[in-house]
C-alpha cells in the first residue's frame, strides 16, 4: 500500500501509471502542453493502457463479448463481469489513450467491424436498447472518432419528462434514474466535445444536468431525502453507477461555471479529504475485472484523489 509523505500528494499521484501522470500534468500541476502530450502519448505503450490493449482479442471483442462474458459463473449474485468490451473501451478512455494513436485506431477498427450487441446483433457503434448502455457506447463511439448520430437521436427520444433516462423505461417506468441519467450525459458531453452535438442533443443535455442540480446531485426532489448512501461512496472504476464524485467530475468537465446547487455535494468531497490529503477507494463494484487499479476499499485511492482535487480546484477557482 503506497500512501503520500506529507504534503507530496501531487508526487505520489505522478509515482503512478501514465493515464494518470498525464492528467494530474494537465489538471493540476500546471505542466506545459508538450509535457502532458508526451505523457499522454505513453498510455499506448506503456502501463494499463497497454495492458488492456493486448488483451484484446482478433474478433475485437475483450473477453469473448460485448456486454457480458458468456462464460461467467460468479457465484455472487451481485456481481458483474467488467471484462467484456464496453467496460474496456470506458477504462481506455478514462486513460485518455490518445483517438489518433496507431494503437487505438487499430482496436477501434476491429470494434466496428467485428463487434455486435448480444440483445440484438447490432453493431457496437448503433448502440442498443438500454439508455445507460447507449450512454456508454456514445461516449466511446464519440471520443474514438465514430459515428454515433443514431444512438444520439434514439437518447433524445427517450428522455424523460423529468429531464433524465431510466433504462427501465421500456418496462413502464416514468422516473428518471441517477446510473442511467449520468451515463448518457456523459455519453452527449463527449459528443458535444467530439463536434457533433445538435440543438436537440444541447437541449437534452441541459435538460438532464436541470435533473441533477434540482436533486443537488443526491437526494431526492420530492422529500429531499438522500436517494442512496451509495451516493455518497465514491467508486472507481465507475462503471454503471452513479455517486456525487462522479456527478461534480462531469460537470467539472462541462468547462461551465460551478451552479450553487453543486455546494453541498462540494463539502461532501471536501469533508472525505485524509489528513495526508488523499481520498480512499470506498465502494468497488464487485465482479471480475481484467487487472487490479487501485489497493482496495478503505485504500488511498489514487483515482479518487485525482477527481476530486480537480473538481475542488475547479469549483474553488470560481469562488475566487
Amino acid at each position: 500500500m503506497s500512501r503520500p509523505r506529507p504534503g507530496r500528494v501531487l508526487d505520489w499521484l505522478l509515482d503512478s501509471d501514465p493515464a494518470i501522470r498525464w492528467q494530474v500534468l494537465r489538471d493540476l500541476s500546471g505542466a506545459a502542453a508538450n509535457g502532458v502530450e508526451s505523457e499522454r502519448n505513453r498510455v499506448a505503450n506503456a502501463g494499463w493502457g497497454a495492458m488492456m490493449l493486448a488483451l484484446q482479442g482478433p474478433d475485437g471483442q475483450w473477453d469473448g463479448a460485448t456486454y457480458w462474458p458468456a462464460d461467467d459463473h460468479d457465484p455472487d449474485p451481485g456481481a458483474q463481469p467488467w471484462t467484456a468490451t464496453t467496460y474496456s473501451l470506458l477504462l481506455l478512455r478514462d486513460f485518455g489513450l490518445d483517438a489518433r494513436s496507431p494503437q487505438a485506431r487499430h482496436a477501434i477498427a476491429l470494434v466496428r467491424e467485428n463487434t455486435r450487441w448480444e440483445e440484438g446483433s447490432q453493431p457496437f457503434f448503433d448502440g442498443e436498447t438500454e439508455p445507460c448502455v447507449n450512454g456508454m457506447a456514445v461516449a466511446t463511439g464519440a471520443y474514438f472518432g465514430e459515428n454515433v448520430d443514431g444512438i444520439v437521436e434514439r437518447l433524445v427520444l427517450e428522455q424523460l419528462d423529468d429531464g433524465g433516462w431510466n433504462c427501465e423505461a421500456e418496462r413502464g417506468s416514468t422516473r428518471s434514474s441517477f446510473h442511467s441519467t449520468i451515463c448518457v450525459l456523459e455519453g452527449l458531453l463527449e459528443y458535444e466535445k467530439a463536434g457533433g452535438g445538435t440543438a436537440e442533443s444541447r437541449e437534452a443535455r441541459h435538460r438532464g444536468d436541470e435533473y441533477l442540480l434540482q436533486r443537488g446531485l443526491l437526494r431526492r426532489k420530492s422529500t429531499g431525502e438522500v436517494v442512496s448512501r451509495d451516493f455518497l461512496q465514491f467508486s472507481y472504476p465507475t462503471r454503471w453507477f452513479y455517486d456525487v464524485l462522479r456527478g461534480l467530475d462531469y460537470f467539472r468537465s462541462t468547462g461551465a461555471r460551478p451552479d450553487g446547487r453543486l455546494a453541498e455535494a462540494v463539502e461532501l468531497v471536501r469533508s472525505k479529504q485524509q489528513p495526508d490529503g488523499t481520498w480512499l477507494l470506498e465502494n468497488t463494484h464487485p465482479g471480475k475485472d481484467h487487472f487490479q487499479l487501485e489497493d482496495g476499499d478503505g485504500q488511498p485511492s489514487r483515482w479518487n484523489t485525482l477527481r476530486a482535487l480537480r473538481v475542488l480546484k475547479w469549483h474553488d477557482a470560481a469562488a475566487v
